[in-house]
């Protein structure tokens, strides 16, 4: 058993920051506190002895009894050396483990305690179990020597003489490379065999902590090995390519792993172009292979796999912009301001794929600059036309002669960003061939869930396009196959009417054409009248390029008329020419089209269409004849399938009337009756003739006359029902070109009605049909 002395000892207190001292420790530290220089005074002058305790706080200056721990060691003070500046430092022996009851409350010159001290004798009875752990705590303390090789190395051999277990548990605590808290624990532990316990616990620890930085400094040192020994290789290879004359390829190694470094992509990204620049090392630099890795790492390195532009995140700017370019257009506006809306608010959105329908000449192309201005992207313009081969979508693969990347890749490289505006000019005519489905390769990239890990051939590495605004155009949606169709938001760009055409003219065109060919505004004007002549008399278009190409002609002609002029006249130097619609021709010759104006007299069997062309819409005359025969009918005119049929649909329905209109039977037997559109060199087909055909048809059957002021456009059915047809926009343009007052719609064709602008249905009386016999209770008088 301890035995503890019964009586207290009473010494001066020295309080410690920051260290613990152990019975058997022999140290020196400084003294600054002028309570702790009083207390080794006087302890000096009675005894020589003083009891050492740590500080639970070191931040503290002047601890009381509470800021002390409870356990300490009382020393044998050994030497005092006085230094400047009233710093005293002192050698002291650690003697025994004493605890402190109280301090004396009445000195208040320094700290003086009532101690206890603590004998670490071991029984007698059980000398075994102290042998057994001196043992122990010699073999890990030799385990932990060895890691630690800055220890004294006759420590062990030292320990080997020490027989008792309390003594050594000290003497190894004092080497143990842990903090004073530790040592305070254990130094707390009164019972020997609980301060066995711990000094084994953190023994083993230490063991262990030191096992596993061995192992981190081992891998290191592989690692360091590992560096040295290829910079060693790098520098003997490139002494062996010198003496071989292949030195640049060395070099072009080196500039490819510094274009590495400053690259911005993902580490799965990086990694991959790194394995190449090491192919290419290991390459001849005359072979054909190394050609080919050269090219094939230059494209990775191109490639803005991480690097983006900042969008314009202003609506009112995107706003502008759009509305100074391009003039009408209001939907396409309208969604592209909703896109940047959406990507406003959510930091993000996704990138739409909107495709943009309508005839040549009507601006999709240049919509799509103009959008890449208004959101501050980089714009690409990718051509379809005419592609046929998979690869040019995908890329070629790096085992092909001359292989390099898709047209998709290609457009990035080009870019330099991940998020440009790529454009897919003529989507639909994009052709197949034996070579591979073109449209099927663009699938992948147009679809917003696959697109985002998107496979070029020849790159190999997945490219992400969800950030891409992908804009296609195309003049027709029937050649697109439907699966294609469907991933694209499809945005009709329609024909301009007269008075867009007009202001396009004027805002956009002239402008940029008298800029074109040298002309200031001093030098030449065209006036209101004639630029409306230009679009009347001298094209027919559904857009404005014919239109561009006139005013170009007259700028042209006009630059020649101000040279001729300052040559014949060198003293007029300010020579201005003025075109107007009276000297239209002068400049453009004579007019190319006339207006189809409507009738001037109702008449038989001549009934007024509306048709719908690539340049625009157009009325036709359909025109029927009566004469004797044996009830055939001849259609004239290069009809297609769908509008032959349309005709007999028509017969069919006027003799399913007949007896309601007293229409002899013997009429269709006795005679042939032949139906003609006019123009007959251009073909034409589609279904919404049938009600003009069934009119003209009982028109000349009956005798009865059709207005001359009216237009119809519809499908029949053999019953009379009249359906829905397309392209109604250009078709009332043309009626209300035509001068007509009055134009038959199919009813269900009200919801287009309402969607045009109120500018082309102004004049015009619109009336929604269902059957044939609301539209003869209209046409006929």
């Amino acid at each position: 058993m301890i035995t503890k002395t019964e009586q207290l000892l009473i010494l001066p207190v020295i309080s410690l920051r920051g260290m613990t001292v152990l019975p058997g420790m022999v140290i020196h530290f400084d003294l600054n506190r002028e309570k702790s220089v009083q207390a080794l005074e006087y302890a000096m002058m009675k005894s020589g002895r003083i009891f050492l305790v740590t500080q639970k706080d070191p931040g503290v200056d002047v601890p009381e009894e509470e800021d002390l721990y409870r356990v300490g060691t009382i020393s044998a003070v050994k030497q005092i050396t006085r230094l400047p500046n009233k710093i005293v430092r002192v050698l002291v022996e650690g003697i025994g483990r004493g605890i402190l009851h109280e301090t004396n409350k009445e000195n208040t010159k320094f700290l003086e305690g009532y101690l206890e001290q603590v004998s670490d004798e071991w029984p007698k009875e059980d000398e075994m179990e102290q042998e057994a752990m001196l043992r122990q705590l010699r073999e890990y303390f030799a385990a932990f020597a060895a890691h630690y090789p800055k220890l004294d190395k006759n420590a062990v051999q030292r320990y080997a003489q020490i027989h008792s277990i309390g003594k050594l548990i000290d003497q190894i605590t004092m080497n143990l490379p842990v903090g004073y808290e530790k040592k305070q624990e254990i130094l707390e532990m009164i019972s020997i065999k609980e301060r066995y316990e711990i000094l084994c616990t953190h023994l083993l620890n230490e063991i262990e902590i030191a096992r596993v930085r061995e192992d981190l400094a081992g891998r290191m040192r592989e690692r360091v090995d590992k560096n040295q020994k290829e910079y060693l290789l790098r520098e003997q290879l490139r002494y062996i390519r010198e003496e071989l004359g292949e030195e640049g390829s060395f070099s072009d190694a080196d500039q490819f792993e510094e274009a590495l470094k400053a690259l911005e992509a993902s580490d799965e990204v990086k990694e991959k172009i790194k394995k190449e620049i090491t192919r290419f090392r290991n390459v001849m630099g005359s072979s054909s292979e190394s050609a080919v890795e050269r090219a094939y790492i230059e494209t990775l390195l191109e490639l803005p796999w991480d690097h983006a532009s900042k969008d314009n995140e202003s609506m009112k700017r995107a706003k502008n912009i759009l509305e100074k370019d391009h003039y009408g257009l209001s939907q396409v506006k309208e969604r592209i301001l909703e896109f940047l809306a959406v990507r406003c608010l959510t930091k993000k959105g996704e990138s739409p794929i909107i495709c943009l329908v309508g005839p040549p000449g009507t601006g999709k192309t240049s919509i799509a600059k103009s959008v890449a201005r208004a959101l501050s992207k980089k714009y690409v313009r990718i051509c379809l036309g005419g592609v046929r081969d998979e690869a040019e979508i995908r890329g070629h693969r790096k085992t092909y002669v001359g292989a390099m990347p898709g047209r998709i890749a290609a457009g990035l490289k080009q870019a330099g960003v991940k998020n440009p505006l790529m454009l897919l000019d003529e989507i639909d005519k994009v052709s197949n061939d034996y070579k591979g489905d073109t449209f099927s390769a663009l699938l992948e990239v147009l679809d917003g869930e696959q697109n985002v890990r998107f496979r070029d051939h020849y790159v190999e590495i997945p490219l992400d396009l969800s950030e891409v605004l992908f804009i296609a155009t195309a003049n027709t949606t029937q050649t697109i196959p439907r699966p294609l169709l469907d991933r694209m938001e499809v945005i009709e760009v329609n024909s301009y009417t007269e008075n867009e055409k007009f202001h396009i003219a004027k805002d956009h065109l002239l402008g940029k054409q008298m800029e074109k060919n040298g002309i200031t505004k001093q030098m030449m004007t065209i006036q209101d009248g004639a630029l409306k002549n230009i679009i009347t008399y001298y094209t027919k278009e559904a857009g404005v390029r014919e239109l561009e190409r006139k005013i170009g002609d007259i700028c042209r002609k006009s630059a020649k008329e101000i040279l001729e002029a300052r040559e014949a006249d060198e003293k007029q130097e300010s020579v201005r020419v003025r075109v107007t619609a009276s000297n239209l021709d002068k400049y453009l010759g004579k007019r190319k089209y006339s207006l189809d104006k409507a009738n001037k007299e109702p008449q038989v069997g001549i009934v007024r269409g509306l048709a719908w062309t690539s340049v625009g819409g157009d009325t036709l005359q359909t025109e029927v004849n009566m004469m004797p025969g044996k009830g055939d009918i001849e259609l004239t005119g290069q009809m297609g399938d769908v509008m032959k049929e349309s005709a007999i649909i028509g017969m069919s329905y006027v003799r399913s009337i007949g007896e309601k209109y007293h229409i002899s039977p013997e009429v269709f037997k006795e005679n042939d009756f032949h139906i003609h559109i006019p123009e007959g060199a251009v073909p034409k087909d589609g279904p919404s003739a049938g009600v003009t055909m069934a009119t003209a048809l009982f028109s000349a059957i009956t005798g009865k006359m059709v207005r001359s002021d009216i237009a119809m456009t519809g499908e029949v059915t053999l019953r009379g029902r009249v359906l829905a047809i397309g392209g109604l926009k250009e078709k009332i343009l043309a009626a209300k070109m035509a001068g007509l007052k009055e134009v038959l719609v199919p009813a269900d064709n009200r919801k287009d009605i309402e969607e045009i602008s109120e500018e082309i249905k102004e004049g015009l009386i619109i009336t929604y049909v269902k059957d044939m016999k609301e539209v003869l209770k209209h046409a006929l008088l």
